[in-house]
């Protein structure tokens, strides 16, 4: 049987640049447990896979439901270091 010794990415890289501006004050603390969360994450195959994980993540981090909340943000105490998170960020 062959070894594949290729790398494959994890999912924290997409994080490794931020956005040049941030919607909220919370953002940024979302965006980094999201990273921290995902950084053992092997990058799912399709942009499809991507999407739901982050997604499916975001969730959980948050605590929301984004089909359910249609709320343009939302105060969670674990992210409030001066500010709300914006789910559409």
């Amino acid at each position: 049987m062959a070894h594949d010794d290729t790398a494959v990415p994890k999912t924290a890289a997409l994080f490794d640049a931020g956005p040049d501006r941030w919607g909220l004050r919370g953002d940024p603390h979302v965006w980094q447990a999201l990273r921290d969360t995902l950084s053992g994450t092997d990058l799912p195959a399709s942009a499809d896979a991507v999407a739901r994980l982050l997604r499916a993540t975001f969730e959980e981090l948050v605590e929301v439901d984004l089909s359910a909340e249609p709320a343009p943000h939302v105060y969670r105490e674990r992210y409030a270091h001066g500010g709300m998170v914006h789910p559409d960020t």
